[in-house]
């Protein structure tokens, strides 16, 4: 497994919110619901295939 780093994000308070309500509907952390969407969209958007998945209750 890739060793993980940590970062400040910041984002304003009904960002934050609508992402923990996501999070909820999909059982994961706030924090697991952001990192997952992190390793997403990169894939999405054709920029990194090489991007693993990650265990739905990652980060929790």
């Amino acid at each position: 497994m890739a060793e993980r780093k940590s970062f400040l994000l910041r984002t304003d308070e009904k960002t934050l919110e609508a992402w923990k309500r996501w999070a909820d509907d999909e059982l994961r952390s706030g924090n697991g619901q952001i990192e997952y969407l992190l390793r997403r969209a990169p894939k999405d958007a054709g920029r990194a295939k090489d991007v693993g998945e990650m265990p739905r209750d990652a980060g929790s």
